[in-house]
């Protein structure tokens, strides 16, 4: 059973989704919030495997709840999915940063936010699909810094960089396979040992420890 906290000031919002996963088998909707203290507040107290936070919210704003649940040891298996629209995806460079795993846009089909759902709580992100992509270029474009390094960016083989950089441009395991001629399950392997020595909590860090060392396609 996949636990899942909704939070979003509009009731609206809360009792679509409520809705959505009363009748969905493996989904269980076990708190709401309104207000990004109250979010913190449910995560901390229920431990759910999932978390789908609206940006904007009274109190505190879902970026600063972001960051109060990723900082927290105890909350480290919780995932956070980002509800949003296409006027907001600026805020996602920051959320991708902060450690949320991805974003699902508020109007998007409901297919589309159990599938979300579920594929956040299997330790996927969701990077794939075309929004996402446009997210990630503008992303990297934004990022004016000179790049910095990952200090463990050396303990990387080299084609597990050629990888990690392909990920970043939010192609999937597949895509990446077709580019380089070899096995989904090759690239599968080669990205979780790179998450594992960057030390990514998931495919969405991977990306942003991309960009940041530099690693480009």
């Amino acid at each position: 059973m996949i636990r899942v906290v909704v939070a979003d000031d509009q009731a609206l919002v809360r009792m679509g989704l409520r809705t959505l996963f009363d009748g969905e088998p493996g989904i269980d909707l076990v708190a709401e919030a309104a207000d990004g203290v109250a979010a913190v507040a449910m995560v901390r107290a229920c431990l759910p495997d999932v978390v789908l936070l609206d940006i904007r919210m009274p109190v505190l704003d879902g970026l600063a709840a972001l960051r109060q649940i990723t900082a927290d040891p105890a909350l480290a298996a919780v995932r956070v999915v980002m509800l949003t629209t296409f006027e907001l995806d600026e805020y996602i460079f920051t959320a991708l940063r902060d450690g949320a795993s991805g974003f699902v846009l508020k109007d998007a089909p409901p297919e589309d936010l159990l599938r979300a759902v579920r594929e956040v709580a299997a330790g996927e992100s969701l990077l794939s699909p075309s929004v996402t992509r446009r997210v990630i270029e503008r992303f990297g474009a934004a990022a004016t810094p000179p790049p910095v390094p990952h200090p463990q960016l050396h303990r990387l083989t080299d084609r597990e960089r050629e990888i990690v950089a392909w990920v970043a441009t939010g192609r999937s395991n597949d895509e990446i396979a077709a580019e380089l001629v070899v096995s989904p399950a090759t690239v599968r392997t080669h990205v979780s040992r790179a998450m594992l020595k960057l030390h990514a909590r998931d495919r969405a860090q991977l990306v942003v420890f991309a960009v940041q060392s530099g690693l480009r396609r």
